[in-house]
């Protein structure tokens, strides 16, 4: 019984859960409309297009993964900014190569 209790209060509530799913469906609706629409040009929509998606992993984060929740939540944000990391240097080497190799040719 004391085993159920702990896993239930590890978890979000109804409201926050209705809360991270209308955020989540708010942002990826605004970078649609905003494509739909054109509603900026550009740079200017790529990079509303990139804070959305960073807004939207947040949201996934905080709202359905519980990543500050827990009993070691520093563990689990180090885990990630990790990944992150690793991330970011498969993908900027990839560009870094790519841009490369399109100037040799």
């Amino acid at each position: 019984m004391h085993q159920e209790s702990h896993t239930r209060e590890a978890h979000g509530s109804v409201k926050s859960y209705v809360a991270g799913f209308v955020l989540s469906i708010v942002l990826t609706i605004l970078p649609l409309l905003s494509v739909l629409n054109h509603w900026l040009d550009g740079g200017a929509l790529i990079l509303f297009i990139i804070v959305m998606a960073v807004l939207q992993l947040l949201v996934q984060l905080f709202f359905f993964m519980h990543i500050k929740e827990g009993e070691k939540p520093k563990y689990n944000v180090m885990t990630l900014i990790l990944g992150l990391f690793i991330v970011f240097v498969i993908v900027a080497g990839s560009m870094w190569i790519m841009s490369f190799n399109s100037v040799v040719q």
